[in-house]
């Protein structure tokens, strides 16, 4: 790859791992939402899950905004952006369990697409570091997923 196509490639890339970061910012939100609100007879379990699921996403953050540095962008940082580039909706008062661990869920699968569509960008641009880290994701994430599957059945 030429250099003007690497910097084409580099700046796609960005471009979606930002909107992945405004993603990532919302659902980290919609987990304190339901740590902070849940009630009922699963409280003690989903309370405790959804803190290390919130402690979680706030790594992974880090870890994308520290990746579009890495590829010579500026990460989203304020609000104002996550809200205006996110793709995920919030979610507000819930504090019934299965509800939360539905929209959990909804959220978990609109992120492995993410996770998908941003391995194909970097695995056609040969951009290993993003192909790694989205490979990391989607594992973890899946495995997240047929737990809270599990537990709703």
């Amino acid at each position: 790859m030429s250099y003007n196509e690497t910097m084409v490639a580099s700046k796609t890339t960005t471009q979606q791992l930002n909107t992945l970061l405004a993603d990532l910012q919302v659902y980290y939100q919609n987990l304190r939402g339901y740590h902070w609100n849940i009630k009922g007879r699963h409280f003690f379990s989903l309370h405790e899950k959804f803190e290390a699921l919130y402690l979680d996403a706030a790594e992974k953050a880090d870890d994308v905004a520290e990746r579009i540095l890495t590829l010579g962008d500026r990460p989203y940082h304020t609000l104002t952006e996550f809200i205006a580039h996110a793709n995920l909706e919030t979610q507000a008062d819930i504090s019934d369990g299965a509800e939360a661990v539905a929209s959990l869920l909804s959220d978990i699968d609109h992120l492995l697409a993410s996770f998908r569509s941003l391995l194909s960008t970097a695995g056609e641009n040969e951009d290993e570091g993003t192909t790694a880290l989205m490979s990391d994701f989607i594992r973890e994430f899946e495995k997240t997923r047929w737990m809270f599957r599990s537990w709703k059945s």
